[in-house]
C-alpha cells in the first residue's frame, strides 16, 4: 500500500527544514547502509548527531503525531527518529534496495522492525531535475516526486531506488515505522474501513452504520494489534 500525504508540514515547518539544512554539515550517505545498500547508496546525509539533526527531528515528529492521515494508515508503534539526505552533483543516486528489516535506533535503545517506509519531501519538485523515489509492488513501478511538505508511506518490503538527480538539489526527511498491525494486507484493510467512515461520518453524522462499522474497525484493530 503506497499513501501519499498532502501537506505533512506546515509552510512555517517547512521553511525551518530549509534554514537549518542550508548550512549543515553533510556527510557520505553511505554511513547507515546495510551491507547491499552500501554498494549502490551515493548521496549526501546530515549526521545524526548535528545541531541540525536533532533540532529538526521534533519538527516531523509532531507533524507526523497530528496528521490523521498519518495515524490511520500507519497505526504507528514505534517511529525511527527522521534521517534528512541530499542528492546534488556527483553524489545524485541511490540504486535498487530493500531497506533492513531491523533497524537499531540509539536514542531510544531500541530495535524497530521496519514494517514502513517515509520520505518527506523537502525541495520543490520544479527546483532539481530526476530524483523520482521509484517504488516497486505487484503492481509495477510508481515514481513518486510530491510537493514540498508532502509525504509518501510505503511498505518497508518494496525494492525502490532514488533516480539520478540531474540538476538542482534534492533534499528530503526519511525514517521507517514499526506498525501495531504488522500485516501489510491487515493494514490496508483497517485504513479502507477508517477512510469509508470518515465519509460516512461526514455525509450522514453519527448514524447507526456508522457506529456499527466503528466497532468493526475497533474489533478487527484488537484482534491484529500487537502493543
Amino acid at each position: 500500500m503506497l499513501v501519499q500525504i498532502p501537506g505533512l508540514l506546515s509552510p512555517q515547518a517547512l521553511q525551518q527544514c530549509r534554514d537549518m539544512l542550508a548550512g549543515a554539515p553533510w556527510t557520505d550517505g553511505r554511513v547507515t547502509a546495510g551491507t547491499q545498500s552500501a554498494q549502490v547508496k551515493n548521496n549526501w546525509q546530515l549526521p545524526e548527531q548535528s545541531p541540525q539533526c536533532q533540532a529538526l527531528r521534533p519538527v516531523i515528529a509532531d507533524a507526523l503525531n497530528q496528521n490523521p492521515l498519518f495515524l490511520s494508515a500507519a497505526l504507528p508503534k514505534r517511529i525511527f527518529p527522521p534521517l534528512f539526505n541530499r542528492y546534488e552533483g556527483a553524489h545524485n543516486t541511490f540504486g535498487n534496495h530493500i531497506d533492513n528489516a531491523i533497524r537499531y535506533c540509539p536514542v531510544t535503545g531500541q530495535r524497530i522492525r521496519t514494517d514502513l517506509s517515509a520520505t518527506v519531501f523537502l525541495s520543490d519538485p520544479d527546483s532539481y531535475e530526476g530524483g523520482e523515489l521509484v517504488i516497486e509492488d505487484t503492481y509495477g513501478q510508481h515514481a513518486v516526486k510530491l510537493a514540498a511538505g508532502d509525504m509518501v508511506l510505503y511498505p518497508g518490503s518494496s525494492l525502490h531506488r532514488v533516480e539520478p538527480v540531474t540538476s538542482g538539489v534534492r533534499m528530503a526527511a526519511f525514517f521507517w515505522i514499526e506498525s501495531l498491525v504488522r500485516e501489510t494486507e491487515r493494514r490496508r484493510l483497517l485504513f479502507e474501513m477508517d477512510m469509508a467512515i470518515v465519509e460516512l461520518r461526514s455525509t450522514q453524522g453519527d448514524c447507526p452504520p456508522a457506529i456499527n462499522l466503528t466497532g468493526c474497525y475497533h474489533n478487527l484493530l484488537r484482534m491484529w494489534a500487537e502493543v
